[in-house]
Formats: C-alpha cells, structure tokens, sequence
C-alpha cells in the first residue's frame, strides 16, 4: 500500500506561480510511476503530467505545455508539480497518483490522494 498526501494548493492571480508537493508513504515509491491529474467542477478528472521511476521520463498534458513541470525526489518519498503562468482555467482539485504503467490513463493508477485546490483568479 502507498499513502499520498497533497499540499501547496491556494488562491492565486494570473500569471502567478505554485508549487504542488505529493508525500508518498508506505511501500517505497522509487518503483512507481507517479502522476499529477485534476478534476474541474462538473468535468471528468484529466491528465496533466507523469514521471516514471527514475525521474528520466515525463510527459505533459498539451494544455499546459510549458508552463508547468512535473519532478520527484525518490529520496525523500516526494513528487512535485511546479505551475507557472497560472490561468483561470487551471482552476481544479489536483490529485497525484501512483501507478505501475507510463499511462496518462486514470484508469491505470493504483493510489490517489485527497486532492489539493487550485484557484486562479483575481
């Protein structure tokens, strides 16, 4: 079993910045993937970035191409989401997760957090 737990969320303007941090307990998260989603009010839960074990691969969303960048800390049992050039429509509860494939599939992730808020606004 692995625990998540989410924080760094808030309010904040366009164009600003956030940093989303994702604590992993239990099982040693080095042998998992590790993915970052986010859930709009009324919308599915959508894909926004993944980095597999070592920290070497990544892949991110179109929609925030550029602006945001995914990384972990094996280490530390850490994952990290760093958002910039913040817009409205970044506005959603993000989630990590952990899973065993390189997949931008939520449906192949095994643990999920409780979710962090992020508002966009001014």
């Amino acid at each position: 079993q692995v625990q998540l737990v989410e924080s760094g969320g808030g309010l904040v303007q366009p164009g600003g910045s956030l940093t989303l941090s994702c604590a992993a307990s239990g099982r040693t998260i080095s042998t998992y993937v590790m993915g970052w989603f986010r859930q709009a009010p009324g919308k599915e839960r959508m894909f926004v970035a993944l980095i597999n074990w070592s920290g070497g691969g990544t892949s991110t969303a179109e929609a925030v191409k550029g602006r945001f960048t995914i990384s972990r800390d094996n280490n530390k049992g850490m994952g990290y989401l760093h958002m910039n050039s913040l817009k409205p429509e970044d506005t959603a509860v993000y989630y990590c997760a952990a899973g065993y494939s390189f997949s931008r599939n939520v449906f192949d992730y095994t643990y999920w957090g409780q979710g962090t808020q992020v508002t966009v606004s001014s």
